[in-house]
């Protein structure tokens, strides 16, 4: 089982990576069980579509 800390480095790599198979299981069960790493993940993912919107980002 992944830490909080190793998930929300997986999350951030996901960002530059396509993740391993292994490294997606563990993630997507961690956050289903973490709820601030959950918090976190969409926290992330609302950042990013902004800045995306904002900068005219096409990643």
């Amino acid at each position: 089982m992944l830490s909080c800390r190793q998930a929300t480095e997986l999350m951030s790599q996901e960002q530059d990576r396509a993740l391993s198979f292994s490294e997606r299981i563990g993630l997507r069960l961690h956050v289903w069980i973490c709820a601030g790493c959950n918090s976190y993940r969409r926290q992330m993912s609302v950042l990013r579509a902004a800045c995306r919107r904002f900068g005219g980002g096409t990643s």
